[in-house]
């Protein structure tokens, strides 16, 4: 049972990291990756992997069934919340700045089952995480060619932008199955092939898109801004102080969809939590990066600064031009131009114009974060794959210096399973992966802070024990309020895990052939 828990030794992680000044007396052995990236292209990063689907289409839903014009508090306090989480990452990550994020950090603090447990979790949050991207970015598409461009799609072809799970209603009303999604595919392939390619290629690419799309989110705010209806604002236009945040609940509905002022923000909060993840990303490029210790927090928490500031300046400028009511849809975005657009005067052209530049912004923006799933998962097989739990990974390209065998199987996989699966039962299964990896990150805090007290941490979190404990606890909170379907799916992905585990990981570990001497206690 002791050796299920074995630790690695800090400083031969530190080690690991290929930096010699961060770990004296070790020659620097990155492992084959290459140090290109600097702060800001790690801000990028992180903001690429959170700007996507949450802020284009999970603002109106909250919204519409839960928070109401208290939207913008729901985003404030999710921002709070993911903070506790977010500092974690960054003292672990400057101070261990190895691949693998959350499962290198388990392994340092709670032993090699713990590690291995996060890391299957990993696997299941990126790949499935890009996997539900990858999907919604086909729809995105297909909404820009048949609703902002007027393109009829034959019958045959729009049943291959769907798949086989999908019913599509046609243009004459007509109702068919899809058959397989070639776009999702084909964007999961691309983007595998520009990360096969090398990690600055990935970086330039991917700060090309984040100034496309945050540029877009910016002159949504600028047009709306000075558009906004006050009245729009409050629940009940006749209250004035905290009761504008109680809804007149005149009927069943107003209690159910809106979730009674304070509470109905509270849920809101849980909801558009998950528009923040991914800046969790950011942590597995730790190799990759110029100078980790100091460049890691910066990535982590300021991608988290700025796309927080971005949340809430939409879901102020959304809510305060459109009557919460009339958000629930899958393109609020689209819908806040529209009333901009009517609000202004300006003509149907313009209307026309300003709905296809957000579909524009909002396909980039999943392209993005589909580029930088990829990416960290990649990065977490090869972490594991090193340390001898996985099989294959563990080799970078001899030129492009990049986990080339990782990216290929996570690319070909991403792209099988966004064909066929729906995005429905994917997307439930990211969360619950999120949130625990999260969890362990929080506790890994604490912990280290313990038993290695006296090691050098470029960032430190102040009252580690508070921001551990509560990050952990707000996680857990946020677990239990998921379906028990949820629950099941991931206790049967765990189930798989230890079956890979205990008849290849384990007996394959290379912190198992150390000499014991070597182990940390």
């Amino acid at each position: 049972m002791r050796e299920l828990f074995r630790k690695k030794d800090l400083a031969k992680v530190i080690a690991d990291a290929g930096d010699p000044h961060l770990a004296e007396g070790h020659a620097p052995d990155s492992g084959g990756l290459k140090r290109h990236l600097t702060a800001y292209h790690l801000v990028a990063l992180g903001v690429g992997a959170i700007i996507g689907a949450g802020i284009f289409s999970l603002t109106g839903t909250a919204a519409a069934d839960w928070a109401g014009p208290g939207i913008v508090y729901s985003f404030v306090l999710a921002g709070v919340l993911c903070a506790f989480a977010g500092l974690c990452y960054a003292e672990l990550a400057s101070m261990i700045p190895v691949a693998g994020s959350a499962y290198a950090y388990s392994y340092t603090t709670m032993g090699e089952l713990i590690a291995w447990i996060i890391g299957w979790d990993l696997i299941l949050e990126y790949t499935f995480g890009a996997v539900a991207v990858s999907i919604a970015w086909s729809g995105y598409v297909g909404s820009l060619i048949h609703g902002s461009l007027g393109i009829e799609l034959p019958t045959w072809l729009v049943r291959l932008t769907h798949g086989p799970f999908d019913t599509v209603e046609l243009s004459s009303g007509e109702t068919v199955n899809g058959m397989v999604n070639l776009p999702a595919a084909f964007i999961a392939l691309a983007l595998a092939a520009v990360l096969y390619r090398g990690i600055r290629e990935s970086a330039w690419i991917n700060n090309l898109i984040v100034v496309l799309k945050v540029a877009i989110v910016l002159v949504f705010v600028a047009l709306g801004v000075g558009v906004i209806q006050m009245t729009n604002l409050i629940a009940d236009p006749t209250a004035v102080g905290p009761a504008a945040l109680v809804p007149p609940a005149q009927t069943i509905e107003n209690v159910t969809h809106y979730g009674w002022g304070i509470g109905g923000v509270l849920t809101g909060a849980g909801v558009v939590f998950f528009a923040y993840i991914g800046f969790d990303a950011v942590s597995t490029t730790a190799q990759e990066a110029k100078d980790p210790k100091r460049d890691l927090p910066i990535g982590i928490l300021g991608s988290l600064l700025v796309c927080t500031l971005l949340y809430v300046l939409v879901a102020l400028v959304l809510s305060g031009v459109v009557p919460y009511q009339d958000l629930g849809v899958a393109d609020p975005i689209a819908v806040g131009i529209d009333r901009i657009v009517e609000l202004r005067g300006w003509s149907p052209t313009a209307q026309k114009l300003f709905t296809t530049a957000i579909k524009l912004g909002a396909i980039a923006g999943l392209t993005s974060v589909v580029l930088v799933l990829l990416l960290a998962q990649s990065r977490v097989f090869y972490a594991m794959a090193r340390d001898g739990l996985l099989p294959w990974f563990a080799d970078t390209h001899p030129r492009f210096h990049t986990p080339h065998r990782a990216t290929v199987v996570i690319g070909v996989t991403v792209a099988a399973a966004a064909a066929f699966m729906p995005i429905g039962l994917v997307a439930e299964m990211v969360s619950i992966g999120t949130l625990l990896a999260f969890v362990l990150v929080c506790l890994g805090v604490p912990i280290l802070r313990r038993t290695n007290p006296d090691q050098p941490r470029p960032f430190k979190v102040k009252w580690p024990w508070f921001t551990g404990i509560t990050g952990a606890l707000t996680c857990v909170a946020l677990m239990i309020g998921l379906p028990l379907e949820t629950w099941l799916r991931m206790a049967v992905w765990l189930v798989i895990g230890f079956v890979v585990y205990f008849s290849y990981g384990k007996r394959h570990s290379v912190l198992a052939k150390e000499p014991a001497a070597d182990k940390a206690d």
